[in-house]
């Protein structure tokens, strides 16, 4: 049997058809939009440290502007590279698992081989803060001064120990430069990150600590003597201890940081974590935080992000050469 139809009722199917061969990608893109499920951020550093405390809070406003929680997930290790490392090889760049990017991812491939490129295996997100860097001791410690420290370790040469978060990390690397302006050598201890360098300093292992600004409340509650810092100027909240430059050993650093994610990520997904992780920053609850850690905020766009980065690594390539700490 032959089915015959008018020009309008060809007209009203071809007009249906359309309509469903238009609405049925619609319905798959909001089947399948970003966030659907909750996203992990990866913190390379203990739980409890000022990073990881700071990171926390972000994820914590990040989430209710995604509609999605961001998880922190602690993977200390590799002075702060093992988690974004990990990352870089096994993540998919589905915009789900992001990481903090440390100073570190730019200065321990120049030290030690990796199997990531700090530049080519990133998506860089946007920059965020960088840290306030001092040197604690003790409260009960015979060092009542930065310079009775380092005079301490003139006379006794390697004996005089510190903790840092990690080898190649830059609590450490301030240090290391401070001790080769000052022509002395220190003993270095690494630890992997902040809460166990603090416990550590408070139970007596090690004399000193260089870290950010996760011993604030020790010293703040009288466990800790903050002796030195390492900003351009004087800190807002410790203003009577003086700067590693004021004090003529020409050391200056703030380490900032941003977020990543796995390299290939989608231009789109990007814009969406940018756009929700800015708007996170400019939360008066996490610039009061901030201002509670001594940081400052430290924004960068993407590809501003990237492009520091690039300059950075070329930059520390010539600051750990002439440390003596590059690879061999």
């Amino acid at each position: 049997m032959t089915l015959c139809l008018s020009k309008a009722s060809r007209r009203a199917l071809l007009c249906a058809g359309l309509a469903t061969a238009l609405l049925a990608p619609l319905g798959s893109a909001f089947a399948q939009a970003y966030p659907s499920r909750p996203i992990t951020l990866i913190v390379p550093w203990p739980a409890g440290g000022s990073t990881d405390r700071h990171l926390r809070t972000l994820a914590e406003i990040a989430g209710k502007h995604l509609g999605q929680n961001v998880i922190v997930q602690n993977q200390p290790g590799g002075g702060g590279t093992t988690g974004p490392g990990n990352m870089a090889l096994n993540a998919k760049p589905d915009g789900y698992t992001i990481a903090q990017f440390p100073m570190g991812m730019l200065r321990i491939p120049h030290m030690q081989k990796t199997l990531w490129n700090p530049l080519t295996d990133f998506s860089f997100i946007l920059g965020v803060s960088g840290y306030t860097f001092g040197f604690v001791v003790k409260a009960d410690s015979p060092h009542k001064t930065f310079a009775e420290y380092v005079e301490a370790a003139r006379k006794a040469p390697g004996q005089i120990d510190y903790g840092s978060t990690g080898i190649g990390t830059s609590p450490h690397l301030l240090l290391e430069e401070l001790s080769s302006n000052a022509k002395v050598q220190f003993n270095h201890v690494p630890f992997k990150g902040n809460a166990d360098l603090m416990q550590a300093l408070l139970g007596g292992h090690v004399m000193a600590a260089s870290d950010a600004s996760g011993w604030d409340k020790f010293v703040d509650g009288g466990q800790m003597r903050l002796l030195v810092t390492f900003g351009d100027k004087r800190t807002k909240r410790w203003t009577a201890v003086p700067t590693a430059k004021e004090l003529g050993f020409n050391v200056v650093g703030n380490s900032p940081y941003g977020l990543v994610g796995p390299k290939g990520m989608d231009a789109a997904v990007m814009k969406t974590l940018h756009d929700a992780f800015k708007k996170a920053m400019d939360d008066p609850k996490h610039v009061e935080l901030l201002d509670q850690l001594n940081q400052d905020a430290w924004y960068r766009s993407g590809d501003d992000y990237a492009a520091w980065a690039r300059e950075t690594f070329a930059k520390d390539k010539a600051l750990i050469e002439r440390l003596g700490l590059a690879a061999k």
